[in-house]
C-alpha cells in the first residue's frame, strides 16, 4: 500500500484513490473508488479524513442500490432508522429516504409545490439548514446519492461552518462562543390563512432543543458556528430585536461565497458530508424544468453538541438522544 499525503495545493492519495478539493474552504471530489465494492479500511480512513477536513466529499459514476448505499453507510457509523417517510421511500430498506421531485410535504398539506417552498423559504437565508437541526442529537452525517437529475439546475450548495467560525474577528468570536439558541421545527413558516394543516402538523409534532450557539467538533476540536436559516428560533438571553439582529449577521457570515461549495449533480453521483459542521441549500430552480429529481438519502446517528464550555446542549420538548 502507497500513501501519500501532500499540500494543499496537490491531491491526498491511498492505491489510486484520490482526493482532490475543489473550493477554498470546502468540498473535495474523491475519485478511483467504486463505492459498491468492498473498501480496504486505508480507504476507509482517508474518507473520513477528507470528510473532516473538507466537510462535504463527492464521488460520481457510482453504481449504488439501496443495499449498497447502506453498507457503505455503515462502514462510518450507525444508520438512521427514521420512524415516518414519505411513499417515495423504498419499504424494505428502513434507513433509505427518498425524495422526490414533488416535495412530499408540500402534496401531503394540501400546497403545491411553489407555495410550499414560498412559506418555508420568505427570506434569502431561510433555506439554509443542517439536517435534523432541531433535535438534540441531530445526524453527524449524511450520504446522498442521485438516481435521476434533471438537464440542468438541481444544484445543491453546502458552506462550512469551521471556517465561517474562524472568519469571524476576535471580539465577536469571544461573543458568540458563550450564547445559546433555541432551535425549533418550522421556525419561519409563513402560515396560510385561515386553517393551515401544516401549522397543526408542526404544533402537534413540535421538536425543540437548546443549542450552542458554537459548538466543539467532537472529533477534529474545531469551534463551529452552529447556526442555520430554517431551525434557528432565537439567542437565549437576548431580546428579540438583539437576537433577530445578530442571527441574521452570523447566518450571513455562514453562507459567503468563500465558504461555499456548489455541486452539480449526475445520476450516480454520492455527497457525503459532516452535518455537525456544514449547511446546506436544496435547489429551488429546476421545477419548471419539467424533468424529475429523485436522490436517496442515509443519516448517521449523532451526537449531542457540547459548547466551549463544556455544556451539551438541553433538550426542550419532543426529542431525546437516540430516539427518532
Amino acid at each position: 500500500m502507497t500513501t501519500h499525503r501532500a499540500t494543499a495545493e496537490q491531491t491526498e492519495r491511498v492505491d489510486g484513490v484520490e482526493v482532490k478539493p475543489v473550493a477554498g474552504y470546502i468540498g473535495a471530489e474523491i475519485t478511483g473508488v467504486d463505492l459498491a465494492g468492498p473498501l480496504d479500511d486505508a480507504v476507509v480512513a482517508l474518507i473520513r479524513q477528507a470528510v473532516l477536513r473538507w466537510k462535504v466529499v463527492f464521488f460520481r459514476g457510482q453504481e449504488l442500490d439501496h443495499a449498497a448505499h447502506i453498507a457503505f453507510a455503515r462502514r462510518f457509523g450507525e444508520p438512521v432508522v427514521l420512524p415516518r417517510r414519505g411513499p417515495h421511500s423504498p419499504p424494505d430498506f428502513p434507513a433509505v429516504e427518498t425524495t422526490a421531485d414533488r416535495l412530499e410535504l408540500a402534496g401531503g398539506y394540501g400546497m403545491e409545490r411553489d407555495e410550499w417552498l414560498h412559506r418555508r423559504r420568505h427570506t434569502l437565508l431561510r433555506g439554509w439548514h443542517c439536517d435534523h437541526g432541531a433535535r438534540i442529537d441531530p445526524p453527524a452525517a449524511t450520504i446522498l446519492r442521485a438516481e435521476t437529475v434533471p438537464p440542468y439546475g438541481g444544484d445543491t450548495t453546502w458552506a462550512n461552518l469551521a471556517a465561517a467560525y474562524a472568519g469571524l474577528s476576535a471580539p465577536v468570536r469571544a461573543f458568540v462562543d458563550g450564547l445559546r439558541a433555541e432551535h425549533r421545527l418550522g421556525v419561519g413558516y409563513q402560515p396560510r390563512p385561515g386553517d393551515d394543516p401544516y401549522v397543526r402538523h408542526l404544533l402537534d409534532h413540535q421538536v425543540v432543543s437548546e443549542h450552542p450557539l458554537v459548538r466543539v467538533h467532537p472529533e477534529t476540536g474545531e469551534r463551529v458556528l452552529f447556526v442555520n436559516g430554517y431551525y434557528l428560533e432565537e439567542i437565549v438571553g437576548l431580546s428579540r430585536p438583539e437576537s433577530t439582529a445578530i442571527l441574521e449577521m452570523l447566518v450571513e457570515q455562514a453562507v459567503r461565497p468563500e465558504y461555499t461549495v456548489r455541486f452539480r449533480w449526475e445520476p450516480g453521483s454520492v455527497a457525503f458530508w459532516d452535518n455537525r459542521a456544514t449547511i446546506h441549500l436544496a435547489p429551488s430552480d429546476h421545477a419548471h424544468v419539467g424533468s424529475p429529481r429523485i436522490m436517496h438519502r442515509v443519516m448517521l446517528a449523532g451526537d449531542v453538541p457540547v459548547g466551549v464550555d463544556g455544556k451539551p446542549s438541553e433538550p426542550v420538548t419532543g426529542t431525546e438522544p437516540g430516539r427518532w
